[in-house]
C-alpha cells in the first residue's frame, strides 16, 4: 500500500510517500521538507498568516518532488492523507484541500490524520514497536505523556498546565538575545555553559500527577538575566545550560512518574519513544536512556524498554490508511484543537455531555412547568378611543411555553455535540427530531 503525505500544521511545509508493507511495517520512501526559519526570523517567531501563504508556494513543488524521489506516480498511490490537527487553521486548510484536491482527482480515498496520533505511532512503522509503551510527545506547541495500548486507545498520564517544552526553550532564546528560532540555539550555547552556576526551580518536581509547568522556570530565567545585566557570552551560555539542565530533570522526574503510573494502573510498557521537534535536542534522549537503563539495572525489568528519538521524519510521512483513528470522510473539517485522547474517550464524553443537556432540558421544563409565565388579555378598548385606533398586539399564547422551552434546550444540545465532534450533523438532526 502507498500513501501520499501532507503535513502543513505549522511553519514547516512536508510531503512524503510511505509504503506500508503487508506485515503491518512501513518504510518512508521519501520525505522533503521545506523550513520556513527565514520567513519568521524577523519577526522572533512563527507569523500564521505567513506559514500559510508559505505553505501555498511550497506544497505543489514538494508533492511532485516526493512522488518523483518515490519513483511513484499519482495514479500509483492508494490514499492521499493530509494532517487535520491540531495546528495553525491556516496551514490546516492548505494542507486538507490540496490533500483533498488529489485524491478527487485520483479518485482516491482521502484519510485526515491526527498529527498527534501519528507521532504517537510513528515508532510501530520504523521500528515494528509493540504496544503497550509510553510516547512523551514534546514540541513547541504540545508537551504530553500518553500511554499508547493500542490503535486508537491512549490514555494521557499527564500534560502541561501552561507552556510547552518547546514554547519555552523559544521563549528563554528570545530573552537572552539568540537568533531564531531559539530552541535549537540555546541548546547549542548551552554546550559552551556551567549548568550549575544558577540555581533554577524544577517545577512540579516530585509530584505524584505526571504533569508539567513551564512558565515558572521560564520567569526564573529572565529574573536572573535581571540581576547580572548587561549579559556577557558567558553568562548567556551558562543561562542556557542552567535552563536545559532544569528542562532534562524535569523531563526524567515526570517520565519516571509517568511510568510509576501505567504500572498502577496494570499496564507493562514495552519502551518509552520520544515525539516531536524538541527531541531533536539530544540532552533529553541521553537522559531518558540513562533514566531507562539505570532503571533496568534497578529492577531487573527487561521491559523498561529503549529510546526511539523520532525527529524529522517523525513529522511528516507517517499518515496511513489502515489502523489509525483517521477519518475518511471527504468534509473534514480543520480542527486548529483535537485531543488526541480525546478518540478513546469519545463516546464517554458524549454520553456526559448529552446527560448532562439533557437534564438541563428537564430543569427547564420543570421550571416552566411549576411557574409558567402569565398570560395577560388584551383590554377592550375604552369608549373614548376611536374603533380605528391601531389595536395592541396580542401577547402568543402560553400554552405551549414548556414544550418550546425543552425544545429549544434539545436544539441546544444537538447543537453543542455537533459542533464539538461528539455526534454528526446527522445525528444531531435525528435528535432535534425525536424532541
Amino acid at each position: 500500500m502507498l500513501v501520499l503525505g501532507i503535513e502543513t500544521t505549522c511553519d514547516e511545509t512536508s510531503a512524503a510517500v510511505v509504503r506500508k508493507r503487508m506485515d503491518g511495517s512501513g518504510e518512508i520512501l521519501s520525505n522533503e521538507v521545506m523550513s520556513q526559519i527565514a520567513e519568521h526570523a524577523a519577526y522572533g517567531g512563527v507569523v500564521p498568516e505567513i506559514a500559510a501563504r508559505a505553505h501555498v508556494d511550497y506544497l505543489d513543488h514538494l508533492i511532485r518532488r516526493a512522488l518523483h524521489r518515490a519513483n511513484v506516480r499519482l495514479e500509483q498511490v492508494d490514499a492521499v492523507a493530509a494532517s487535520a490537527g491540531p495546528g495553525l487553521i491556516g496551514g490546516l486548510l492548505v494542507g486538507l484541500t490540496a490533500g483533498k484536491a488529489l485524491a478527487w482527482a485520483a479518485q482516491k480515498p482521502f484519510v485526515a490524520v491526527n498529527h498527534l496520533e501519528a507521532h504517537a505511532l510513528t515508532a510501530r512503522m520504523t521500528d515494528a514497536q509493540a504496544f503497550p509503551y509510553i510516547v512523551l510527545l514534546v514540541s513547541g506547541g504540545h508537551t504530553q505523556l500518553l500511554e499508547v495500548r493500542g490503535v486508537g486507545d491512549y490514555r494521557r498520564l499527564g500534560s502541561t498546565i501552561d507552556d510547552a517544552i518547546g514554547e519555552a526553550f523559544d521563549k528563554v532564546g528570545k530573552l537572552l538575545g539568540l537568533p531564531y528560532p531559539g530552541g535549537p540555539n540555546v541548546e547549542k550555547t548551552a554546550t559552551d555553559g556551567d549548568p550549575e552556576r544558577f540555581a533554577l526551580p524544577r517545577p512540579m518536581f516530585g509530584r505524584k500527577e505526571p504533569d508539567f509547568s513551564l512558565s515558572g522556570l521560564k520567569t526564573a530565567v529572565r529574573n536572573e538575566a535581571s540581576k547580572i545585566a548587561p549579559l556577557t557570552r558567558t553568562d548567556i551560555a551558562d543561562l542556557c545550560a542552567s535552563f536545559q539542565a532544569a528542562v532534562v530533570d524535569v523531563i526524567i522526574d515526570r517520565t519516571r512518574a509517568a511510568l510509576r503510573v501505567s504500572r498502577e494502573g496494570g499496564s507493562k510498557p514495552t519502551a518509552l519513544v520520544v515525539a516531536g521537534g524538541v527531541a531533536a535536542n539530544g540532552a533529553i534522549p541521553r537522559a531518558l536512556g540513562a533514566l531507562l537503563r539505570r532503571g533496568r539495572a534497578e529492577t531487573g525489568d527487561a521491559a523498561a524498554g529503549t529510546v526511539h528519538g523520532q525527529r524529522r521524519h517523525g513529522r511528516v510521512g507517517r499518515h496511513r490508511t489502515a489502523g489509525t483513528q483517521a477519518d475518511r470522510r471527504s468534509d473534514h473539517a480543520a480542527r486548529p484543537r483535537w485531543p488526541l485522547d480525546a478518540w478513546s474517550r469519545r463516546a464517554t464524553t458524549a454520553r456526559r455531555e448529552m446527560a448532562r443537556v439533557l437534564s438541563l432540558a428537564m430543569t427547564t421544563l420543570a421550571l416552566a412547568v411549576a411557574d409558567p409565565p402569565k398570560a395577560t388579555r388584551s383590554r377592550p378598548s375604552p369608549a373614548c378611543v376611536s374603533s380605528t385606533a391601531p389595536r395592541r398586539r396580542p401577547r402568543p399564547s402560553t400554552r405551549n411555553a414548556p414544550r418550546r422551552a425543552f425544545k429549544s434546550s434539545i436544539d441546544m444540545a444537538a447543537y453543542v455535540l455537533t459542533d464539538r465532534g461528539l455526534i454528526e450533523g446527522d445525528a444531531g438532526c435525528e435528535a432535534r427530531r425525536a424532541a
